[in-house]
């Protein structure tokens, strides 16, 4: 595999996690992924309350990988999830910019 540009796609990003990480991955399985993965968010909320803007940056890294690594032991193309749900503009109006109410969740 070449080496990873910092304008890498999901497709590229998802790759580069299952070429290191796969079977050590499917060995811990998707409920012990689940576990590094919150264990990563709550180091993000930490660095996003107290951290520099390096360490914010590091941690939001580690959750999108630790989830692209769910992502691979569940077999789920993240480039297309995301394309199929967000593709077409916001889930709940439609809209490329959304216009759902602030109630609402998207």
């Amino acid at each position: 595999m070449n080496e990873p540009r910092p304008d890498m796609t999901f497709s590229d990003f998802q790759q580069l996690i299952r070429n290191m990480y796969l079977p050590k991955d499917v060995a811990r399985g998707v409920d012990g992924t689940f576990m590094w993965l919150m264990e990563e968010i709550g180091e993000l909320a930490a660095a996003l309350r107290h951290g520099t803007r390096e360490e914010q940056s590091l941690e939001f890294a580690d959750v999108l990988a630790w989830l692209t690594t769910i992502a691979n032991v569940a077999q789920v193309d993240l480039g297309e999830a995301v394309y199929r749900k967000y593709g077409q503009g916001c889930p709940g109006c439609g809209q490329f910019v959304c216009r759902c109410d602030d109630a609402e969740k998207p």
